[in-house]
């Protein structure tokens, strides 16, 4: 066997490693949004987002198992050598902000429960996320196991206490409740926001195909599951805090490492890739150095600043990342086109601010599907039409 072929991810390395992608506290923490919805209706939405969602994830992730190319790389095929450099910073900033956000979450919930001051266990988090990258645990099978297995049963305690020792009922707390489209798009959202990233982990796979389909089930089953629990606990607590829900729940020490573990496997994710996408930017750069750093600002930056209420965050990545996927969709399944080696793809980048335009709309409307959907079918037409009006040059794939 070569060297490079070693170096190739297995299912189960896949698999595990958007297992812990899927156990977030974000994500935990967004389902008690939908706790004014009631159980019922919550359900529907947190489903229907993630089914939307996973589409397009497995759909954007196969392409990098087809290729082998970063995500980034592939974002160049659709938009040019320096257009698709947009995108790039953009999914730097995305990635710079969730691996601040994920550290701020951690760090108050841990504070909650233990005490000590948010301040510290910000460092104590990003200092283990540093550790996580600098052993590049990612390629160490053995230990991804073990800290796979021990999250997965720290997640089955919680949900037995949320859903089994607490009965929880159908109606719905008392709160302003968000419509079930506004509803959908938030359970969209995460799915999404691992759109330009999925790739850097397909392309690695000995099998693209398959560890795509492995990622994304294990991702979207995952992440419902998280959903639910932040939704079941917020009914039953009737506290949106996920620290105090922990702590109602009866969960101390327990709820501390689900707390502290996820955060770290989870914004390990973020900042690796960060480092990836900086080097579809600046080729001379060091990936991992960069993930490094990017963690050293999150945690600066999750000590720093307030970041209680990441909505508009959400729906800022479904409004740059849904038309961007529809683009590339449209390109590689439909059209089989490559701009090559141009430096901007003109029609890509049109269709996109089109499709980023008709996604804002869209959200105005507050359609009951959400406004992913008919934005990335938007974007489809409107790429097919502009590349059939225009008919750029450029290469098949």
């Amino acid at each position: 066997m070569s060297e490079t072929a070693t170096k190739r991810t297995s299912l189960l390395d896949n698999g595990l490693i958007w297992f812990g992608a899927g156990v977030s506290i974000a994500e935990i923490i967004t389902g008690t949004y939908f706790a004014p919805l009631g159980w019922k209706t919550g359900l529907m939405a947190i489903l229907l987002g993630h089914l939307i969602g996973g589409i397009l994830f497995y759909l954007v992730g196969l392409m990098g198992g087809k290729i082998r190319s970063s995500s980034m790389e592939i974002v160049k095929r659709s938009f040019g050598q320096q257009g698709g450099q947009l995108f790039a910073i953009l999914n730097f900033i995305q990635l710079v902000g969730w691996t601040a956000i994920m550290i701020y979450d951690g760090s108050l919930a841990a504070n909650e429960v233990l005490g000590a001051g948010s301040w510290l266990w910000s460092i104590v988090i990003g200092a283990l996320i540093l550790i996580w990258i600098a052993a590049d645990i990612f390629r160490s099978g053995k230990i991804s196991t073990v800290a796979m297995v021990a999250l997965f049963i720290l997640t089955l305690l919680l949900s037995k206490v949320i859903f089994i020792d607490n009965a929880i009922g159908g109606t719905a707390v008392s709160g302003e409740a968000m419509s079930f489209g506004a509803a959908v798009e938030l359970a969209i959202a995460m799915p999404l926001s691992w759109l330009p990233l999925i790739s850097d982990y397909t392309r690695e796979a000995v099998s693209g195909n398959k560890a795509t389909l492995v990622s994304t089930l294990s991702y979207s089953i995952v992440s419902c599951w998280m959903y639910f629990i932040g939704m079941g606990a917020a009914i039953l607590t009737t506290e949106s805090d996920i620290a105090k829900i922990m702590l109602k729940a009866g969960l101390g020490i327990v709820g501390l490492l689900i707390i502290i573990f996820s955060t770290v496997t989870t914004t390990f994710l973020d900042a690796f890739s960060a480092g990836i996408t900086s080097e579809s930017v600046l080729s001379k750069v060091n990936g991992k150095w960069i993930a490094l750093g990017v963690t050293v600002i999150g945690t600066i930056g999750a000590i720093c600043y307030p970041m209680d209420d990441i909505t508009e965050f959400l729906y800022y990545i479904g409004s740059v990342f849904a038309p961007m996927a529809a683009v590339q969709i449209a390109d590689f399944y439909i059209l089989r086109h490559s701009c090559g080696s141009k430096k901007f793809d003109w029609v890509g980048l049109a269709a996109w601010l089109i499709g980023f335009g008709v996604y804002r709309w869209f959200m105005n409307l507050d359609l009951s599907i959400g406004s992913t959907l008919p934005a990335v079918v938007v974007t489809l037409i409107v790429t097919i039409v502009l590349h059939k009006i225009i008919k750029p040059t450029g290469q098949t794939m």
